[in-house]
């Protein structure tokens, strides 16, 4: 029993030891200050993005799946003789439509994605397009590009802030310099867009071409960070 009690008690020593060692060796720190700024700017949308459909209903679904891919191949054939404009298939469904709980039908719709940097001749295609095709919807993206050099300048302005921010406490608490231990710098944004009104409308007038707006996004920049303050 007595060896046990030696022994836990040696034990509890050698812990306390160590935790004093850790301690030793663990560097203090002091006049630590937590700093953040930010930076924000709206950026033009540059791309015109539209999503354009065929939807047929009817008994046979296979006779609908032909004639919509027979629709939608004729628009995608248009779109590529404009070398401005993107086209893509975004999406086909085949889905019942029930009577009395019972499949009484079929509806079939397929859809394509057009996007270009050249706003007035996508919108004069849409308008030829709507004869044939619906118009799901239209809008308006930051291309990556744009986006970068626009985050590039808002990120220097914040650096900037939070640099102007460290200098001025340092002064004002009477030290020489400063040192950044932590920095953290994130982007973000949110877009602005004016839509197209009447969009549906405008199926109903042929070739009409459909009014649009770039709008504009907005791009944020926070930086966050530590700072220690240093004498002499």
């Amino acid at each position: 029993m007595n060896a046990r009690i030696r022994m836990s008690g040696f034990l509890l020593a050698m812990a306390a030891l160590s935790a004093v060692q850790a301690d030793e060796q663990t560097p203090l720190t002091y006049d630590r200050i937590d700093l953040a700024s930010e930076a924000r700017g709206d950026v033009e949308n540059d791309i015109l993005v539209a999503v354009l459909s065929s939807e047929m209903d009817g008994p046979k679904a296979a006779a609908l799946a032909a004639e919509v891919n027979k629709t939608i191949a004729k628009a995608v054939e248009r779109i590529k003789q404009q070398s401005e404009i993107k086209v893509q298939t975004a999406g086909y469904q085949t889905s019942p439509i029930y009577q009395k709980e019972r499949i009484g039908g079929w509806r079939v719709k397929q859809s394509i994605r057009l996007e270009s940097t050249d706003a007035a001749k996508l919108g004069g295609l849409l308008g030829e397009l709507q004869q044939q095709l619906h118009l799901e919807s239209i809008d308006y993206e930051t291309s990556p590009q744009r986006r970068k050099e626009a985050e590039n300048g808002l990120i220097k302005e914040a650096l900037g802030a939070f640099r102007q921010r460290a200098e001025l406490l340092t002064r004002e608490l009477g030290r020489s310099r400063y040192r950044i231990v932590a920095l953290r710098v994130d982007t973000g944004g949110v877009p602005v867009r004016p839509m197209a009104p009447g969009i549906r409308a405008m199926a109903a007038e042929a070739a009409a071409p459909v009014p649009i707006e770039a709008g504009t996004q907005r791009i944020e920049v926070n930086v966050s960070g530590t700072i220690e303050l240093q004498a002499d």
